[in-house]
């Protein structure tokens, strides 16, 4: 279970003090899909790299199974905005790269990665890198790049917004497809109450 209580943000600016979070408390239950819903601007994408470990709250606190959530961990896999890819690895390298680091054999890892570039439509692409490739087809790189390593979270912060509705349709599929057999936990950031809505089990607004 993660539990965020009496969670507060603060930036500063210029001497300014902003804002961002005020007093955030929920929990998420193992297993559980939630969607965090709320404009842009209101501290979705900062709440989230919180649980990840990437940012730490002004004051309150973030745990993991009652452990303090003190940084990253591989256990917890991020789906950026932004694609965050290597740009001098190629598709089929990014996204074993996680894998590899876990040890996993060459043959293994290369398999499981080519049966999730398949899902997603990028088979064919597996030797190109980055630049070559568009900003949809980055993300869904990225997006595979997060499931193949088996995260016992998966933390996604609109990873579809750039997609075109079929493979965002089909890839949402397949998100709950694996939560459910996989009994993952997944915490999905978005702004679109109905993505929202066909995704999760319980919606946090903000």
């Amino acid at each position: 279970m993660i539990n965020l209580e009496n969670v507060t943000k603060i930036f500063t600016h210029n001497g300014q003090d902003q804002v961002v979070l005020q007093d955030i408390n929920f929990n998420v239950d193992k297993g559980e899909f939630l969607c965090i819903v709320g404009p842009s601007g209101c501290g979705k994408t900062t709440l989230l790299r919180m649980i990840a470990g990437l940012d730490f709250p002004t004051t309150g606190h973030i745990r993991e199974e009652e452990t303090e959530i003190s940084g990253p961990n591989i256990e917890r896999g991020y789906v950026f905005q932004q694609y965050s890819l290597f740009p001098w690895l190629n598709v089929l390298e990014n996204v074993t790269f996680g894998l590899e680091l876990k040890g996993m054999g060459e043959d293994e890892r290369i398999q499981k990665a080519r049966e999730y570039l398949k899902i997603v439509g990028l088979s064919s692409v597996e030797n190109s890198y980055p630049k070559e490739l568009s900003g949809g087809m980055k993300q869904r790189v990225a997006i595979v790049r997060s499931l193949v390593n088996d995260p016992h979270v998966l933390l996604m912060d609109e990873p579809f917004s750039a997609l075109d509705v079929q493979t965002r349709h089909k890839l949402q599929e397949e998100l709950v497809r694996i939560w459910k057999e996989e009994q993952k936990t997944v915490l999905f950031v978005t702004h679109n109450v109905d993505e929202a809505v066909f995704l999760a089990d319980r919606v946090v607004v903000l």
